[in-house]
């Protein structure tokens, strides 16, 4: 009896009731760690910047950050089906369906391998090619795309980590990842060191580094898994492709990964107008999008937290908790994005000094922190917003309200400024960032208002009425 006791505390120790009891401190409980999580990946990948950018050089660093935009384009869609793997997970764990949960999770993990195979064919073939597209300067190109190859032989490795690691965020489990990543991390600084450093082999070390991590973090993530007790158990010889999970997860997964490509497509657009004004606004560029990188995924615990609280409710029918958790899950972003982006900004000149001690890489990147990294907090918003439209079952939807809020109207944005001008001021293509965040975020809150008016609240009702009816019987 007292093993039993054991084991089911356990079970209970990495899982958050979602669909019952209050909503904040359970989201807080959720989102710090998977926070943490997020802020040691930003500090691992900043450990790449820093060490390529202190003992490489600004040409490697410049290498290394230029990859960024087209690494996000090409791995983007298939993060996208993670998600729906973590919404179709959560809604089956929320509804107690042990039968789909289970052929979910080996569903999921299958089409992580496959995803991955994919990446790395796709990778080794078009690193250059897409680098020249982005009109990388000679000097960084060959770099970069060496960087690109390595990089990519280590995506089955990290499609396995961030599907695996989504399922056990349906169910509430944000610490074990966490764990996980924080070893694969040290792991992935101290090879940084011993590769750049002590053996001088460049973005190559940097690369592998990343690659050995992100296989130590995919092994643990499986072993998790396979260790899990009930339905959510990997068992690895029973791993298949059940058509109608999969289904499920690309009706969620698609539409999120395409609104990804449309992003980094607009991002690949922005990365190669930077690049025509040079190595130092690279650099500059670089060293600032990897700080603003801790900001974006302080905001984006709480994204997570809006998908898997939403579609855990879903599943369970407790319509009546949607709007509190929208509520205090844009609060939340609100909140983190205001005091870390501020913080941040005002941190800037020291913070990007940690990347390069060149003071023109410094200016360049103060330039961009002031239009990104500072109303970073719209930015959260509007994904937080995202995140329960589609944990309430719409995923087409913010993806064409982003397609034409934030994309096109980007890359318009970018096509007449320098149509006007040939050498327009960076300024201005920095400042399409905020202005297509507060479009986008209006356009989806009225999504939000008509979605819970004409479907959610209708289904809440007709519930009620049910209830009522057995009542009286």
């Amino acid at each position: 009896m007292e093993l039993i006791k054991k084991n089911k505390e356990r079970k209970v120790k990495h899982e958050i009731i979602m669909t019952e009891g209050p909503i904040l401190s359970k989201m807080l409980m959720f989102a710090f760690p998977l926070m943490a999580s997020s802020m040691l990946q930003i500090l691992f990948n900043a450990a790449d910047i820093v060490v390529v950018g202190r003992f490489a050089g600004d040409n490697s660093l410049a290498a290394v950050g230029s990859t960024t935009s087209l690494v996000n384009l090409m791995v983007t869609l298939f993060l996208g089906l993670s998600v729906g793997a973590n919404v179709v997970t959560a809604r089956y764990f929320g509804a107690q369906k042990s039968r789909e949960l289970g052929e979910t999770v080996h569903t999921a993990i299958t089409v992580s391998l496959v995803s991955g195979a994919f990446l790395t064919v796709l990778g080794l073939i078009f690193a250059e090619p897409a680098l020249r597209l982005m009109q990388s300067p000679e000097t960084v190109i060959h770099l970069a795309a060496l960087y690109l190859r390595i990089y990519f032989i280590g995506m089955p490795a990290m499609m396995i980590y961030n599907f695996g690691s989504a399922m056990l965020r349906a169910k509430g489990d944000t610490q074990r990842p966490l764990y996980y990543l924080a070893l694969a991390g040290v792991i992935n600084v101290t090879l940084n060191l011993i590769f750049v450093i002590v053996l001088h082999m460049d973005v190559a070390g940097v690369a592998a580094a990343t690659v050995i991590s992100q296989c130590v973090s995919a092994f643990l993530v499986v072993r998790c898994l396979c260790m899990e007790e009930g339905v959510m158990k990997l068992d690895l010889k029973k791993l298949k492709i059940h058509k109608q999970r999969l289904f499920a997860i690309l009706q969620v997964g698609l539409p999120a990964g395409f609104q990804g490509i449309l992003f980094s497509i607009s991002n690949v657009l922005i990365q190669s107008a930077v690049n025509t004004y040079g190595d130092v606004a690279m650099a500059g560029n670089a060293a600032s999008q990897n700080l603003e990188g801790f900001v974006y995924f302080g905001m984006q615990a709480f994204y997570q937290a809006a998908i898997s609280f939403t579609s855990q409710n879903m599943g369970a029918g407790k319509f009546e908790r949607i709007r509190p958790i929208m509520k205090w899950s844009m609060i939340c972003t609100a909140a983190i994005g205001l005091v870390m982006g501020l913080i941040f900004y005002a941190l800037g000149p020291v913070l990007l000094g940690i990347y390069s001690t060149s003071p023109d890489v410094i200016a360049s990147g103060m330039i961009r922190m002031a239009f990104i990294c500072a109303p970073y907090a719209i930015c959260g918003l509007m994904d937080t917003m995202v995140g329960v439209l589609r944990g309430l079952g719409y995923s087409i939807v913010p993806m064409v309200v982003s397609l034409v809020g934030a994309c096109l109207s980007r890359i318009v944005w970018i096509s007449v400024l320098f149509a006007v001008n040939d050498n327009p001021v960076i300024h201005l293509v920095y400042a399409s960032y905020p202005a297509t965040w507060s479009l986008t975020l209006v356009a989806h809150c009225i999504c939000y208002w008509w979605i819970m008016e004409h479907k959610i609240k209708p289904m809440h009702v007709k519930k009620l009425e049910r209830e009522a009816e057995l009542t009286q019987i």
